[in-house]
C-alpha cells in the first residue's frame, strides 16, 4: 500500500478509499501502528493546517475526520490488544444542558487518530459524571465542550468539582466551543483553551508534556 494514497484520501475526506486502503495495508502485513502514525495522523494533521489557513472549513474537516474514523475502526481492535500504550487517557463530553456534539465528535476522532485513548461520555453531561468517569478511568485530561452561552457555567461547575475533589493537579482540563474564550478559560480555572479540533490535540499534547 502506498501511504501517500492513504494520506491523500484522508485529506480529501474519501472514507471509502480510506476503508479499502487500511484493510489492504493490514492484509499486506503493515503494522496498525505504522498505518496510524504514517498515514491517518499525517493526513489529519494536514487537514488541521488547511483549516487554520482558511483552505478548509468545518464541513471539510468533518468529512476528513469521518474518513479517518473509517480506517481507525480496523486499527483500534489491534492496537488495544497490542503492547502499544496510548499516549494518555482523555475524557470528553458536552457539558450539562448542551446537546451539541459535532465539534466534540471531531475532537474525539482526531484525538483517537493521534494515539490517545478517548472516552466519549456524550452530551448533556453533569459535572459529577465527568468527575466520576475521570477518576474511574484514571484520565489524564478532561475536555469540556459547550456551544451555548447558557451552558458555559456548567464548565465552571465541572472545574470546581475537580478542584474540590482534590485532583486538579493530576488532571488537565481543556475547554472549547464557539462562545468560549481564553479569558473565560482562565476565569474558571481551566488549564487551557482550544478554538478548534486540531488545536485541541496540540494543546492536550502541550499540557501533558507530550510534545
Amino acid at each position: 500500500m502506498n501511504m501517500e494514497e492513504l494520506i491523500k484520501a484522508v485529506i480529501e475526506g474519501d472514507a471509502a478509499s480510506v476503508d479499502t486502503l487500511v484493510q489492504w495495508g493490514l492484509k499486506e502485513g503493515l503494522k496498525a501502528e505504522t498505518i496510524l502514525i504514517e498515514g491517518l495522523t499525517p493526513g489529519m494533521s494536514t487537514v488541521g493546517d488547511y483549516f487554520h489557513e482558511g483552505k478548509y472549513f468545518l464541513p471539510e474537516m468533518l468529512f476528513s475526520a469521518k474518513a479517518m474514523n473509517s480506517g481507525l475502526k480496523y486499527l483500534e481492535p489491534i492496537l488495544s490488544k497490542s503492547k502499544a500504550e496510548p499516549l494518555a487517557t482523555i475524557v470528553i463530553g458536552s457539558v450539562k444542558g448542551d446537546l451539541h456534539d459535532i465539534g466534540k465528535n471531531i475532537v474525539a476522532m482526531i484525538m483517537k487518530g493521534a494515539g490517545y485513548k478517548v472516552i466519549d461520555i456524550g452530551i448533556d453531561v453533569p459535572s459529577e459524571v465527568f468527575l466520576k468517569t475521570a477518576v474511574e478511568k484514571s484520565a489524564d485530561a478532561i475536555l469540556l465542550s459547550a456551544l451555548l452561552t447558557t451552558t458555559m457555567p456548567a464548565m465552571e461547575d465541572t472545574v470546581r468539582a475537580i478542584s474540590e475533589y482534590g485532583i486538579k493537579d493530576k488532571i488537565k482540563v481543556l475547554v472549547g466551543g464557539a462562545p468560549i474564550t481564553p479569558e473565560f478559560a482562565d476565569q474558571i480555572g481551566a488549564d487551557g483553551y482550544a478554538e478548534d479540533a486540531p488545536q485541541a490535540a496540540k494543546k492536550v499534547s502541550e499540557l501533558l508534556g507530550l510534545g
